[in-house]
């Protein structure tokens, strides 16, 4: 019996993952954390009967506390209660499925206790994996990659040295806008950001693909993840989400991934790696399928991306900014607030005027975060 807990339960990859807990009776839900859907949090608690739940607000964990009053399960919330969830004594591993920087604490606590990592949040490794990285090394602490595309790439790599690796190929599927020009984007509004072709996701990261940021921060967390060089994670934009990612060596064999844009596929891989248990869905059907196109990335209707490369060539607490304006923005964009277009336009506004810290520490990083949401909230009231 496998023992996990999960931040992030009631979002994307959060419910996705709790569909393979159902489906394989040997993984059993001891944690259990969320934002703000007291409503949602406690079905789950009743239907996997978790030790320990947690709400960001106390306000929403009060709630939840007298909803979840004829049952043992104890209720915590905030920083406190995620870092005693990520802890967690009866847990074997972790999801992070929590969108945000808010995951950088929880996990480098639980990478502290020897817990297995089943990474879903993107910010960690993006504005700290300076410090993940060494220290899941030295506490001898995996970390298995939940997005389809890092985990495409650790799948391409298995049995192969890492030495051996000559490029990443990152796949993309160009999101709703793809093959529109910067004076067509102008006029999206957020019902048009939010219909992905390929992916169901939340709602941050649906925009995040619109605009390409997203494949933005995969190539940050890529060079983390995989120990390569920023020149070497190569975004190649593959429209069918077919091929989730690919790996090029040095003899000029490429390995790759293929199957149907299914999150729940490295969602159950990395919970049971280096495992493979059988997973319901559709398959890939070549001969209907026809055809797979790949294209070059637009960098001049998407500057976002461009950005993402800027950002990690920096360094140092630059990542961060790109990270925390783009939250900023989305969130401001899905408001109605600003423009499509501003989003990258203020991610770049505020790159231009940090002045980087080489080698922030969390609490300079949390900074740093707050500086970038300030700078860009400010620059709002000007467009």
């Amino acid at each position: 019996m496998k023992k996990i807990a999960v931040l992030g339960s009631t979002g994307s990859i959060g419910t996705q993952t709790l569909d393979i807990v159902r489906a394989n009776r040997d993984l059993r839900v001891v944690a259990l954390a969320a934002g703000s859907s007291v409503e949602k949090l406690e079905a789950q608690a009743r239907e996997f009967q978790p030790l320990i739940v947690g709400m960001w607000s106390e306000e929403a964990a009060g709630d939840l506390r007298e909803r979840l009053k004829d049952t043992s399960v104890k209720v915590v919330s905030g920083m406190e209660g995620l870092l005693e969830i990520a802890t967690f004594s009866q847990s074997e591993v972790l999801v992070t499925a929590i969108v945000g920087m808010i995951g950088i604490k929880p996990t480098i606590a639980a990478i502290r206790a020897g817990k297995a990592i089943a990474l879903a949040n993107k910010e960690t490794l993006v504005t700290a994996g300076h410090i993940i990285i060494p220290l899941a090394k030295e506490c001898g602490v995996p970390i298995l990659p939940v997005d389809s595309e890092h985990s495409a790439i650790f799948q391409s790599l298995n049995g192969e040295p890492r030495e051996k690796i000559s490029k990443i190929l990152l796949t993309a599927s160009g999101g709703p806008f793809r093959g529109w020009n910067r004076e067509r984007m102008a006029r999206v509004q957020v019902e048009d950001a939010l219909k992905h072709p390929n992916w169901a996701m939340g709602r941050k990261v649906t925009i995040d693909s619109a605009t390409m940021v997203n494949k933005g921060l995969e190539v940050m967390e890529a060079k983390w993840l995989f120990g390569v060089e920023l020149s070497q994670v190569q975004v190649v934009v593959h429209p069918q989400s077919i091929i989730h990612s690919m790996v090029e060596y040095v003899d000029g064999a490429i390995m790759a991934q293929l199957g149907m844009p299914d999150m729940k596929l490295p969602i159950q891989y990395a919970l049971f790696y280096p495992d493979r248990r059988p997973l319901a869905g559709r398959r890939v059907d070549f001969f209907e399928l026809g055809q797979i196109t790949f294209e070059k990335p637009d960098l001049e209707a998407f500057p976002g991306l461009a950005l993402a490369y800027r950002a990690m060539e920096a360094g140092g607490s630059m990542p961060t900014v790109y990270n925390a304006a783009n939250e900023r923005a989305v969130g401001l964009f899905l408001d109605r607030r600003i423009g499509f277009l501003q989003i990258p336009e203020l991610i770049g506004e505020a790159m231009e005027v940090h002045r980087t810290i080489p080698d922030p520490s969390v609490e300079e990083i949390l900074e740093t975060q707050t500086w970038a949401e300030e700078i860009v909230s400010a620059r709002t009231f000007c467009v």
